[in-house]
């Protein structure tokens, strides 16, 4: 059960916020015509010793194959991406990155966790189960579960990243999520390190505003990049490296083509149309483009009710206590469920229709008591800041949300499931 404070409506303050339901892109898998992954790991790691590297993107995928790259051997590795500012999409997770078996958990109580490949398979669902070769499904889970520790471990001991906080999430069976203790978010802290880190060493460069156009290619082999700068073009030699998954951001593009079913939901995503066919230009094969998850929660910013552009609703706020409840005040939902069912339950709600009905956003609200707001304080004060969130006396809320305050509370307190089947 997430962390709440047990409290009665005597408490002169909870949280209040307004929420949504958005879209955000998971990195689909791309492949190319060689099937076996091995064995193009294995080409790379031979030739990046011997070849400058030229990596595609600048996300935690990006950032992190640099590093690999400089530390076998690679002569120099040099970073481009569109964007003005380095991070990608990772630079804006808010909730932190999943680890099992790290000594994290052990010091918050979880002495083991081997549910994590379970809980993964299950938020999963049906895809886990698609027949798609080459994808091996089983060992790609497999990989993520039980080398998640090391991951964590490497980002705390070698990139010096704080991740000493561990909370629950949607779909975990036991507390696995880590991030730090100070004010910035986990996506920020751990970019801005690694970001840190490589510019430590002189082999590496970044280039941001470079927009890669095509492969360059002698016969059947890539030998680099052709990229557009300040309106010139460039050409980079190296063997290639991309790393630029994210496509929510491409709404009129690769997203209204792969799941059109998605047009009007907003994103998180900054507007980035334009996707380039580079890939399958030159006979790349993509996969699971249609795996595209909506994540439950994101703030309506007052000002801008109708923008298509969102600001995250961190999961973590739900892992900690903050409970969701429909326009008319009740809990519908269990909020530590999987995303996929959270969203689903929100989706049945009727949609917010002010403005011109292009938008499609759900009306949502989520309170946060005394005990959740604290153990959430940093990211409180940034919302509130932002003008996303605001404090509201319990006395003035409708008799409705009370009750179900009032309700979630005492199964809380008495330490039983509650009507929606989460623990207490």
């Amino acid at each position: 059960m997430p962390r709440i404070l047990r409290w009665t409506m005597s408490r002169p303050q909870i949280l209040f916020l307004s929420c949504i339901g958005f879209a955000v892109a998971l990195t689909a898998m791309l492949y190319g015509n060689i099937i076996k992954t091995s064995t193009v790991t294995s080409v790379f790691s031979k030739t990046m010793s011997t070849r400058p590297v030229v990596v595609v993107g600048s996300g935690l995928a990006g950032l992190s194959a640099s590093y690999e790259a400089l530390q076998h051997g690679a002569p120099s590795v040099h970073l481009l991406d569109r964007a003005p500012k380095p991070g990608g999409n990772s630079i804006k997770a808010s909730s932190g990155i999943n680890g099992a078996g790290t000594k994290f958990q052990r010091a918050a109580g979880v002495e083991s966790d081997t549910l994590f490949y379970s809980d993964s398979v299950r938020s999963a669902g049906s895809r886990f189960h698609l027949t798609q070769p080459p994808v091996d499904r089983e060992a790609l889970i497999t990989k993520l579960t039980t080398e998640s520790a090391a991951a964590v471990n490497w980002l705390v001991d070698e990139i010096g990243v704080d991740l000493s906080v561990v909370a629950p999430l949607g779909g975990h069976s036991v507390a696995r999520t880590h991030r730090g203790a100070g004010k910035t978010p986990p996506g920020a802290a751990i970019i801005i390190a690694l970001l840190n880190k490589l510019k430590e060493n002189e082999k590496f460069s970044i280039t941001n505003l470079a927009e890669v156009k095509a492969l360059l290619k002698e016969g059947n082999t890539v030998k680099g990049v052709e990229y557009e700068l300040e309106g010139k073009r460039h050409n980079l030699e190296g063997s290639v490296l991309f790393a630029s998954g994210g496509f929510a951001g491409d709404a009129t593009g690769l997203l209204a083509r792969y799941r059109p079913d998605l047009k009007g939901i907003p994103s998180t995503n900054e507007e980035r149309p334009g996707s380039h066919d580079i890939l399958t230009a030159v006979g790349a094969e993509l996969l699971d483009m249609d795996s595209v998850q909506i994540h439950p929660t994101g703030f309506v910013d007052p000002a801008t009710p109708n923008s298509m552009l969102k600001f995250l609703a961190a999961e973590m706020l739900r892992g900690e206590g903050g409970i969701l409840l429909s326009p008319e005040g009740s809990r519908f939902v269990n909020e530590m469920d999987t995303r996929e069912h959270v969203s689903n339950a929100i989706m049945k709600l009727p949609t917010a229709t002010d403005g011109d009905g292009v938008i499609k956003q759900w009306d949502i609200t989520i309170l946060l008591d005394p005990g959740a707001s604290a153990a959430s304080a940093n990211h409180i004060g940034f919302y509130e800041w932002k003008g996303l969130l605001k404090k509201v006396k319990v006395r003035d809320l409708k008799p409705a949300q009370i009750a179900a305050l009032d309700k979630y509370a005492k199964a809380v307190a008495e330490g039983t499931d509650d009507e929606f089947g989460q623990s207490g």
